[in-house]
This record gives C-alpha cells, structure tokens and sequence, in this order.
C-alpha cells in the first residue's frame, strides 16, 4: 500500500483507526508526536489486533538504537509467524535515517519488499522524528511504503470531551471552563491529565470539581506558574507576583527562561491590548500565537483590559532590558527578575 500522497499531511491518525477498525493494519508504520499517551494507546491496539494467539512472544520483535543489527532485523521481517496470520516488529527510537549510505541502502531493500504477514512500527519518544532527503532510496521507500501517523497534542472540543468523559467515570462532573483550567495547568498533555485526574477525584468527596480542587493537588507547569506572575502584574497584585517568582525560582529553572516566559506573554499582552482597542476576542490571538489554549488567551484578553498601551510597551521594552542584563552581567539573575517585577509594578502605579 502506497501512501507517499499523504506523506506532506503526517497526522494521518483517521487513516489509522480505519485501518484498525477494518482490521486491516498497514506493513509500515512510523509513529511520533508529543502525546505519548495516544502513541502509547494506538500501539497497544495494533499490538493486541496482531498478537492474538498462544504464540505472541515468537511473533513479537523489539529492536532499539542500542540492538538494531541489519541482518537478525531482516531475519525477524523473514520470520514466519507461528500459529498466526501476522508478526509485528517493534522498533524504538531508532533513528532511521542516520546509518551511513551502506546501511541505509541495506534497510531501503528491506522495507521496500515487506512480506505481507509482517508489520513493522518505528516509533519515536524521546529522538524526534526527522525524514532526510538526503537518505536518498530510504527516504523515498518510507515516504511511499509507510504511513507516517503524528500524534499531537489534542486541544478544543476534542479534548475537553475527553476530560469530562474520564471524570464521569470516575462519577464526577466538571464544567468547560474548568477543563480549560486544568489544561493550562497541566500543560496540556494527555498523559499529564490523566495522572492528574486521577488525583484531583481521589482528593475530592464532592460530585462537581472546581477550580479549587484541581489547586489543591496539581503542580502547575512552568508555563503556567509563569502566566499567573504576568497575570498578577496585570492586576497590579505585585505581593503575589513577587511570591511567584520565588515559587518558580524554587523549581531550579533557569532564570533566562524564566525571562523568556515572562517576556513572551507580556507581548501577547501587547497584542492583546492592541485587539482589544480594535474589539477583537481571545479567538484572534489564539490564531496569532497557535497554539495557545483558551484559558490563557481569555485571560490575557481580560488583562489586556486593565492596562493602558503604554504600559503593555514599556513592560515589553523592560523584558528586553532585563534580558540584556541577565547575558551582559555579573549581577544576581534573581535578583534581576526581581527588579523587573518591581520596575513594572512602578509602571503599572502611573497607569
């Protein structure tokens, strides 16, 4: 089966869950992406549509960076399955376009003629998946032979669904915003979700969850800690930015990245200012800094609303300034943040 036609759309996960549900899996898949736990549910589905006899173990061959050898992987295509219609390969964090020109030719002739009581998965985690031109033949063999299947972070309707669906199994009710929150919490992730809403129901006796349940048992992410000091600055709350910033500092973060957080919302926030004075919404400024989720972009609109133009100007220009100290210094970089969230509050007093 060709399909070098959706080779420049790599999402192809409906093409995959078709092929799952006929029953009918591909000979060569590549699957990659940042949301570990659809990669890891989609595996689990084509491994157990696979492997369904008293042989699975025979059928079954897992290879690595550190195992890949050309000649026992041909021999694993080769294989015959045993009291089965197919075997399946697994190969993990393989980088499959670096091997030399001998190598690569090597696995070019192998993938190009896969038996069809064989199907073979590159999956990747922790390398990113990176297709190469100049792998000339293996290139252009994927690119024709495998469907390439990119699970993203999922976001939307889709995902919030998907939180009120976990929760109701667990016989709790939670409301969109809600959801929205701890998306942006949590970083978004599935994996992260589902950990964290397994915690937040074994916190709460209540049949509705809230906001304060979810901030009493979730650790926001960077992003997230970074956004609430920049939303407390808004508010002219510099206390509590300031308590912030310690919380964060206690995270062992880099500083600069620190500043880099701090310096990039308050430039959504400029162009939020500048939205709101034309009465544009938060949907705008998703679709300028996609992908930002709702939550923040609500916020940051609401913020936007509360400071002046020149405010928003002068924070940014001061994020710069900040930035130049913190590589040009020998200054204490916690102490340079600190001065910056005072320099703001001093801006924001003539607001």
């Amino acid at each position: 089966m060709a399909y070098n036609k959706k080779w420049e759309e790599p999402d192809n996960l409906d093409v995959l869950k078709k092929e799952l549900k006929d029953k009918n899996p591909a000979n060569l898949y590549i699957f990659h992406g940042e949301e570990s736990y659809l990669k890891t549910h989609y595996l689990g589905m084509l491994r157990k549509q696979l492997l369904t006899g008293i042989a699975d173990e025979f059928n079954y061959h897992r290879f690595d960076s550190e195992t890949m050898d050309l000649d026992v992987f041909q021999d694993a295509v080769e294989a015959l399955p045993m009291m089965a219609e197919r075997s399946f390969i697994f190969v993990n964090d393989y980088d499959l376009m670096k091997g030399n020109e001998s190598e690569r030719s090597r696995m070019a002739e192998i993938l190009s003629d896969l038996p069809d009581y064989c199907c073979v998965v590159f999956y990747y985690e922790t390398l990113e998946w990176n297709p190469k031109k100049e792998a000339g033949k293996l290139y252009e063999v994927v690119k024709e032979k495998a469907l390439c299947v990119r699970f993203k972070k999922q976001e939307g309707r889709e995902l919030v669904t998907w939180i009120r669906r976990h929760f109701l199994h667990q016989k709790k009710e939670i409301d969109d915003r809600t959801c929205q929150y701890l998306i942006f919490v949590t970083g978004g992730t599935m994996t992260a979700l589902a950990s964290e809403i397994q915690k937040i129901c074994a916190y709460s006796d209540a049949p509705v969850i809230t906001r304060s349940d979810i901030d009493a048992v979730v650790e926001p992410v960077l992003d997230a800690e970074i956004f609430q000091i920049t939303d407390a600055i808004c508010s002219g709350d510099y206390t509590k930015a300031l308590e912030k910033l310690q919380t964060v500092l206690k995270m062992q973060e880099e500083p600069i990245k620190i500043l880099g957080g701090i310096g990039s919302q308050m430039r959504r926030l400029r162009t939020a200012k500048v939205l709101w004075s034309r009465q544009k919404g938060a949907d705008v400024l998703r679709k300028l800094y996609a992908p930002l989720a709702e939550y923040p972009a609500r916020k940051t609109m609401q913020a936007a609303s509360h400071v002046s133009q020149a405010f928003c100007d002068r924070a940014v220009l001061l994020c710069t300034e900040t930035d130049v100290q913190l590589k040009s210094s020998a200054d204490d970089p916690q102490r340079l943040l600190e001065l910056l969230i005072l320099r703001l509050a001093g801006e924001g007093s003539h607001d």
